[in-house]
């Protein structure tokens, strides 16, 4: 009998309820969560899933039992049944109800089933209810349409790392390091709505608050709360393999306890308050409805540095004050350039230059300190410019937003708690504003700004200009002559490339799925080997670590070997823009990058070797030409294939960048 308070008057004005027309709203007003009265469950749940008017769809289904798995499908039930206790005669009722309700699902649905798919564990809660099969199938169904997240694109599992990340960074930042994502270890928590792993108390009581809430997107704060609550646990852990802590991560849900319910929902509901609501109002529609989501929407989803906050709820939440201390409220971070910000920003913006962090990086940590002070002071003087949460804003341009993503990206890599991105940086904001931008932005200069000058409309036509084929230097002719002279004027000629590129068309793609290319090697061919001065594109390409052999080196050690030619310290930087604390080597043959231990001092771990002759392309930019990438493919035809890269903050680039092209040209003549 599942707990109900001493005061039973909830329960008369619940029983009260359900003979009028009462709403979802009503049950919670009533109820507040609480764990339903046993005699009461079946009509509340059909209330709060509105399936009391839905009739008997089973009617439809013509009893063939003639699935392609059928029998893996009645396989399934019957071992599932078997270890509920039933007695013989009701184990065949269950079996036969739990084969017919999936059965005409799939044919109705046009779905086939699959083993372990959750199915079954959901049906089990709804079997409690004794109520009719067909009432039994409409259930199933509504909350597989409303409460069970399509997890076949993997959106479900990087909004949950992104609300980890925003919650608990430490702990997010723990377990990227073991490389466990949450689709390691709740795929089941969120396709039987913790049905798979929970005892059926739990489960039944945990229904009644999820129902009764009625929010589809409860699933993944009570996911959080699940590993949040273990945290301690999971980091107390860090010297377990990687599927030691998988499977601990995964059965953490069995040991909530029935009484335990009430506080974990509740804090789940804390937690969905102290989280901003865009993101989910913005993925509701396409993580559970039937046809899924596009392949665009699901990209911005997986390649999301950190979680996103739309131009309106950033609006509505510095506009209107809110009487709930536990509410969200941003404080506003804007990373655009400063002649940027001086053309137009919202009053309450502080000012925090993403160009400081590679031109001068200890102004950018005063600057940073000045920031945290500001937003200290905001709080305790209750200012609507004061609020916990960042939100980090960039113009909306590739070109800035780059190094935004990497200011961002160092405040999480500090662990930094409730820490956003505001879709469509500043672009996005002047649009909003429309025709009434001067009104709200501050000092805003039409002629400087970046989507009203002049300047806006030419950067729009050269970036379409640029994505339909980015002019490069052609040095095949060149080289080939260059290897003729002596070795001095090839080094004269090498260095001119560099310092003045031309521009011969030589386009640039990148690798698909289509072309067969090893990534480690190419044999026999020439390089292409160019400086860009300010084109360089942000590819979605990421090196892919060898997750299973992980090389650790004593770095002194490494440097003294003799055939390294030279070393540069230098900070790797990803494509989310996080920043590493590497070195850089040069040898005869590669190219080769250690990663520091952080928590191993003088031990770094190989994360890059690669030949030289895979250096195709080489590209700084005019106004940070510390920040280098190395393009690695091959030449085909007039074009080049670009299969990954590799990207580094190098403070002495131009030596670095001398020395990788001078043993190009060395292994060049080698083989002439």
């Amino acid at each position: 009998m599942a707990s109900v308070d001493d005061d039973n008057g909830w329960v008369a004005d619940l029983e009260n309820a359900l003979l009028e027309e009462c709403s979802v709203a009503d049950i919670y007003c009533i109820c507040k969560g609480k764990p339903l009265p046993d005699n009461l469950r079946a009509e509340v749940w059909q209330l709060c899933l509105d399936v009391r008017d839905k009739g008997n769809q089973l009617d439809h289904f013509n009893e063939i039992y003639d699935l392609p798995n059928q029998a893996v499908l009645r396989e399934d039930c019957t071992t599932f049944v078997s270890k509920l206790g039933n007695d013989e005669e009701d184990k065949l009722s269950v079996v036969s109800d739990l084969e017919s309700i999936l059965t005409f699902y799939c044919k109705s649905r046009n779905l086939s089933y699959e083993k372990n798919n959750g199915w079954i564990e959901l049906l089990l809660p709804l079997l409690t209810l004794k109520v009719p099969r067909s009432t039994t199938y409409n259930l199933f169904e509504a909350i597989k349409d409303t409460y069970v997240p399509h997890t076949d694109d993997g959106n479900a599992f990087h909004i949950l790392r992104l609300l980890l990340l925003y919650h608990d960074p430490e702990l997010c930042s723990f377990l990227d390091t073991k490389r466990i994502t949450p689709d390691k270890y709740c795929l089941s928590w969120f396709q039987s709505l913790f049905a798979a792993t929970c005892n059926l108390q739990v489960v039944i009581n945990m229904w009644d608050y999820y129902f009764q809430q009625s929010d589809p997107f409860f699933i993944f704060f009570l996911s959080l709360i699940m590993v949040i609550n273990a945290r301690e646990q999971i980091i107390s852990m860090k010297s377990e393999t990687r599927d030691v802590i998988i499977s601990n991560l995964a059965n953490m849900p069995c040991a909530l306890e029935a009484d335990d319910v009430g506080d974990f929902c509740s804090l789940a509901q804390y937690y969905a308050l102290k989280t901003p609501v865009s993101f989910r109002t913005d993925l509701m529609q396409n993580l559970y409805n039937n046809n899924g989501k596009s392949g665009e929407e699901s990209a911005l989803v997986s390649q999301a540095l950190c979680l996103p906050v739309s131009v309106s709820e950033l609006i509505e939440n510095t506009s209107h004050e809110t009487g709930n201390i536990d509410a969200v409220r941003f404080f506003l971070v804007d990373c655009r350039p400063v002649e940027q910000y001086n053309a137009g920003h919202l009053p309450t913006a502080f000012h925090l230059d993403c160009n400081l962090m590679l031109q001068e990086p200890s102004a950018f940590t005063t600057a940073v300190q000045g920031l945290l002070s500001a937003q200290k002071q905001a709080l305790a003087h209750n200012s609507s410019a004061g609020g916990e949460h960042l939100c980090f804003l960039g113009s909306g341009r590739n070109e800035e937003d780059q190094y935004t993503h990497m200011v961002v990206a160092s405040f999480l890599q500090k662990h930094t708690q409730y820490v956003s991105l505001l879709t469509g940086g500043y672009i996005a904001l002047h649009h909003y504003f429309s025709d009434n931008v001067d009104e709200y932005l501050q000092d805003h200069n039409p002629k400087f700004c970046i989507v009203c000058g002049p300047h806006h409309l030419h950067h729009q036509q050269a970036e379409t200009s640029f994505k339909s084929g980015q002019s490069t230097t052609d040095l095949f002719g060149k080289i080939s002559a260059a290897m003729k002279s002596k070795s001095a004027e090839v080094k004269e000629k090498l260095i001119d490339y560099i310092v003045n590129p031309n521009n011969s068309p030589v386009q640039e793609r990148h690798v698909s799925s289509s072309d067969k290319i090893d990534g480690k090697r190419y044999r026999n061919v020439a390089p292409v080997f160019s400086i860009d001065d300010d084109h360089d594109s942000v590819t979605n390409i990421e090196n892919v670590d060898e997750e299973d052999s992980r090389e650790l080196v004593q770095i002194q050690s490494w440097l003294k070997h003799p055939e390294v030619i030279e070393h540069f310290p230098c900070q790797e930087v990803k494509i989310n823009g996080f920043m590493y604390k590497s070195h850089l080597i040069v040898t005869n043959n590669e190219l080769i990058v250690l990663r520091e231990m952080p928590d191993r001092k003088g031990i770094a771990e190989v994360i890059v070797k690669r030949p030289l002759s895979a250096i195709v392309k080489i590209t700084a930019r005019k106004r940070h030409p510390e920040l280098i990438t190395f393009k690695y493919g091959v030449p085909d035809g007039e074009n080049l294939i670009i299969s990954d890269m590799d990207r580094f903050l190098i403070p002495n680039a131009d030596k670095a960048t001398k020395v990788v092209s001078e043993q190009i040209l060395k292994q060049l003549k080698t083989k002439e």
